[in-house]
């Protein structure tokens, strides 16, 4: 599989599951930004270990810590797609 492939692939699970949290929270809008899969009136003070988070790291057999988790909150879709993929392949 070339990394277009994959990248795609990766889009694809990440989209899906930013969909299943980001419709728990009907204050945030589909703004394809990752910090909309958790509350935005209720933001967490710590991302590690909260569904969404869990959710990615089983979908790519990847571990996120703290700081990582971080930065992929902060993120567009397409942005936080590259660096999981860039995880996957430091975690092989």
């Amino acid at each position: 599989m070339n990394s277009d492939q994959n990248l795609t692939e990766v889009y694809k699970t990440l989209h899906t599951i930013y969909q299943k949290h980001r419709k728990k929270h009907l204050e945030n809008p589909d703004s394809k930004q990752m910090c909309c899969m958790w509350s935005s009136d209720d933001p967490p003070d710590v991302l590690e270990d909260t569904e969404p988070l869990l959710d990615l790291e089983e979908a790519f057999d990847i571990s996120i810590d703290e700081d990582e988790a971080f930065e992929l909150y902060e993120m567009m879709l397409d942005h936080a797609a590259k660096r999981i993929q860039e995880l996957m392949a430091l975690e092989q």
